[in-house]
């Protein structure tokens, strides 16, 4: 009897369905069958079964031939789910990539022979036993037609049995009521509508039309209904330019006469704004469903930097999550709309979908939506990437990919509400790739045909979305002649209405978003940035803070390092009276955290911090339990969040910008591991940080923490690149600060959420004054002071005082030493703790105390061409007539030799004291 004879006594479906499950989950497989079928198939791929000993003919067969064949339908059924995706009719005006091998029958080892024969196999796609014939018909209408779906490569069986199970209703197909018809053809008309009255109205003015992809208005639209059905209350969205004015419109509901009046070019009403272009200016609506439900729909403003905005979603979506729906994050939708040529060429991507998971910045699933144009500016998808798909990143964290036909609009719709049910049930990220066109050039004033002749002569002659579904509905008899004319001439008599009303007024107004966060900030100016702001706490709550803070849990045993830690911060509170650097900052999130503020601070490392000074996070020794002594502060307080972030700082950064554009009453921080790591994240610098407000009216307070200081650890770790910051400082837009004492940066992180306004703070925080020993300051000056923008030497009289040095940060103490070590009571060392604002009436001040002295000097450690120099230069003028000590212009902001790199600092300190010194 041959080993495998068994196989004819077990039923074939049994088999059928194991052999399924070995192909997706091998380990899944009782041994002895998994064996078997790494037999089968190695014998398949080798062209004989006879490696098993198996004869499929004459007088020994052992295994009946329908059993083999059964194996061969479901392999063939493995292929439709494997590669289905790249045979389906998705492109509307291209011819599709051929690829090989095919899903031919005679690939899988079956014929047309066998297309009447009835297959167990049929059970495993839940329609029972149905002849070949049938198998493919439903294996095409799932995974061929208009929606090509990517999910083999999910590891979770759930997931896939799940996907597996709903794609078998309806075949994949689209199976609406009349009601549901007549809504998508009248979104689709609107899409259309709107890009047509645009292009009439405002000939050859940049839009960005969504023409070619008007599928995604009712796909949103149907979309935001089911989820608000699901119990999702809050939609956060980011998307580019494209569509983006048709989505304000016809979805956000923004009125049509705002846009009219952003494409007249008026004047803003406020003067304070620069405002910007209408296509990237954010909104936030409230809407009520068809069904009665209230939601809120939010769409975040972003720059040219096309894919920088879905980071922010992230951010803002996080927030709302943990301010209003910590019990069911799910109540938060984030979606993100991106181009095909942008997801796929930024980097940034990569760094938002490697965040989906990690428990800092994780928002239950995003999704994303891909308005493919096939064509990036002018560049072919042949040039735009080496991937098969622009989507190939959402495999980075095993999400499903639907790939859907543009021109089929109830497919766009279905597959829209696919991934909607897998969010909602797994938390998880979705990716739906709409295969469109762009009908105009990059712009309405560019001519594609110069680039892509073929291309454009085949979408000049092919017919719009809507007109092609209005076709298909009224051959089902769905609607009747002229529905699509009447609908088109209503929506259009809406538009001109507007458009008169738009023309009616001088000024257009731009709308901030999340107006009801933000209730009771209010705009700041300079004047109101400069003014003094009361951060003094009861020195008693102080005590309490600092209790709780000093004091390890004593059932939990802690490294012997960190125990002494602790008990030195104890030591340094009650007993010395000097606290040092961590302990400001940690006081500071205490108080604040006791206010009823929350704080959240991310960044690489640091829990611990980068020089191990924080250790806001302590971690028990055997069980590796995280304490966090700042959430057991007694009573009332609000929620300390710190989270070790990726090795990203583009992505980061974005997302706690958006964070704190969220939640104002947060302390949002990130710190960098080292200060110039920042320029990472240059882009979200540049575009939101230091522009948004004046660009979007956008008030933002995050902080972001720099380490910077010369200890001769090279060009990548001593510098900040405080100058770049300094140079994107105007008006008001950010402030700047320096600080060299504990209680100043105590006073400068509360000061931060103690007035009714948000603005950026960068900080440029030391290294090596986190442990020195003249870095310490009383709880008297922690309870009791303020913040000080200028400090002024404490030990000069004024009479003696010949040379004034102007300087900031580190650099004081090495001055100081010197100082100290010369005997130089002739010199006054005066620190300005922010650089922006400028405090210029304290230095001017500080100028009128020292009448005696005839050498002013501006002191840096940096290069000349680097640090706060420039800055002096530019914000006050009489510092152009100063001496300046610093390095001399460098291309690199230190040299990598420690040797080199000391003999230049102490040349710059010796300068300080010794004019004759160039």
């Amino acid at each position: 009897m041959d080993k495998y004879s068994f196989l004819n006594a077990v039923h074939p479906a049994y088999i059928a369905e194991l052999y399924d499950k070995y192909l997706q989950f091998p380990d899944s497989v009782e041994p002895s069958w998994r064996a078997f079928f790494q037999g089968f198939d190695f014998g398949i791929e080798s062209g004989s079964l006879e490696g098993l000993g198996i004869e499929t003919s004459g007088d020994e067969a052992v295994i009946s031939e329908s059993v083999l064949k059964e194996f061969q339908v479901i392999k063939l059924i493995d292929g439709y789910r494997t590669r289905g995706h790249l045979f389906t009719k998705t492109n509307p005006v291209r011819e599709r990539r051929k690829y090989v091998p095919t899903l031919d029958l005679e690939n899988f080892g079956l014929s047309d022979n066998d297309l009447q024969t009835t297959f167990k196999a049929g059970e495993i796609l839940g329609i029972g036993p149905k002849t070949l014939e049938q198998i493919l018909k439903h294996l095409n209408s799932i995974y061929c037609d208009s929606i090509g779906i990517e999910y083999m490569y999910i590891r979770k069986p759930e997931e896939i049995q799940w996907i597996q199970d709903k794609l078998n209703v309806n075949d994949n197909q689209p199976n609406f009521s009349e009601e549901k018809k007549k809504q998508i053809l009248k979104k689709l008309n609107e899409a259309v509508s709107f890009e047509n009255f645009l292009h009439t109205k405002y000939v050859g003015q940049k839009r960005f039309s969504l023409e070619g992809g008007e599928s995604l208005i009712p796909a949103l639209d149907s979309l935001i209904e089911a989820a608000a059905e699901k119990g999702v209350a809050d939609f956060v969205m980011g998307m580019a330019h494209r569509g983006r004015l048709s989505t304000l419109t016809n979805i956000f509901g923004k009125s049509a006469k705002d846009i009219f009046s952003e494409f007249d070019g008026k004047d803003y009403a406020q003067d304070i704004f620069d405002g910007d272009v209408k296509y990237h200016l954010g909104w936030t609506s409230k809407r009520t469903t068809e069904s009665g439900k209230d939601i809120n729909l939010n769409i975040a403003p972003n720059p040219s930097h096309l894919e920088t905005v879905g980071a922010v979603v992230e951010g803002i979506a996080r927030a709302k999550q943990d301010r209003h729906h910590k019990d069911n994050i799910s109540k938060v939708l984030p979606i993100v709309v991106h181009g095909d040529a942008a997801i796929a060429g930024q980097g940034i991507v990569y760094e938002i979908v490697q965040m989906a998971q990690l428990d800092g910045y994780k928002t239950g699933g995003t999704i994303h939506i891909v308005v493919n144009n096939q064509v990036g500016f002018t560049t072919n998808y042949l040039d735009g990437r080496s991937s098969t798909y622009c989507t190939d990143v959402g495999k980075v964290t095993l999400s499903p990919v639907l790939h859907v036909n543009a021109d089929d609009a109830e497919a766009v719709v279905h597959a829209m509400l696919f991934a909607l049910d897998f969010r909602m049930e797994f938390g998880r990220d979705v990716f739906i790739d709409l295969l469109g066109y762009r009908k105009y050039g990059h712009n309405e004033g560019d001519e594609p045909r110069f680039t892509q002749p073929k291309l454009y002569k085949a979408i000049a002659k092919h017919s719009n979305p809507r007109d092609i579904y209005a076709e298909k509905l009224f051959k089902q008899g769905v609607i009747e002649k002229g529905h699509t004319e009447k609908l088109e001439q209503e929506y259009k008599d809406k538009l001109e209405e507007k458009l008169e009303d738009s023309r009616k007024e001088d000024k257009t107004e731009i709308t901030a978003i999340m107006k009801d966060e933000w209730d009771g900030f209010e705009n700041a100016e300079e004047d109101t940035m400069m003014k003094a702001v009361d951060t003094t706490v009861d020195l008693k709550d102080l005590t309490e803070i600092a209790k709780v803070i000093t004091q390890l849990p004593k059932d939990k045993k802690f490294l012997r390092k960190i125990s002494k830690l602790i008990e030195a911060r104890k030591t340094m509170y009650f007993d010395d009276n000097k606290l040092d650097w961590a302990m400001g900052e940690l006081l500071a999130y205490g108080t604040l955290l006791k206010e009823g503020y929350d704080v959240r601070m991310s960044g690489q490392d640091v829990e611990r911090g980068t020089f191990s000074h924080r250790h806001a996070v302590v971690k028990v020794e055997e069980s590796e339990e995280e304490i966090v002594l700042l959430n057991d502060l007694k009573g009332e307080q609000g929620n300390f969040y710190i989270y070790n972030s990726l090795l990203s700082e583009y992505g980061v950064v974005g997302f706690d910008y958006g964070y704190a554009m969220a939640s104002p009453k947060t302390l949002t921080i990130w710190e960098a591991q080292f200060g110039d790591f920042s320029n990472g994240a240059q882009i979200m610098i540049d575009q939101y940080i230091s522009a948004g407000e004046d660009k979007w009216k956008t008030q933002n307070g995050l902080v972001m923490l720099l380490p910077h200081g010369y200890e001769g650890q090279g060009a990548e770790h001593s510098s900040a690149r405080m100058e770049r910051y300094l140079q994107l400082c105007a008006k008001d837009n950010m402030f700047i600060a320096d600080c060299t004492t504990p209680a100043n940066m105590y006073h400068l992180l509360r000061r931060q959420m103690k007035v009714n306004y948000r603005k950026p703070l960068i900080v440029f925080t030391p290294k090596s004054l986190l442990r020195h020993p003249k870095v310490l300051s009383t709880k008297e000056e922690f309870a009791n002071g303020s913040f000080q923008m200028l400090i002024d030497d404490p030990e000069a009289k004024a009479a003696k005082v010949k040379t004034v040095v102007f300087l900031s940060g580190k650099f004081y103490y090495d001055l100081l030493e010197k100082k100290e070590e010369d005997k130089r009571d002739d010199v006054a060392l005066v620190r300005i703790e922010q650089l922006f604002p400028l405090p210029t009436e304290a230095i001017e001040q500080v100028l009128k105390k020292y009448k005696n002295a005839d050498d002013i000097v501006w002191a840096q450690e940096e290069p000349q061409n680097m640090g706060a120099y420039s800055h002096m230069l530019m914000h006050y003028e009489p510092s152009r007539s100063w001496r300046v000590c610093s390095r001399r212009m460098y291309a690199a902001p230190a040299a990598g030799s420690s040797v080199r790199s000391k003999a230049r600092h102490l040349k710059v300190i010796e300068s300080v004291f010794d004019k004759s010194i160039n």
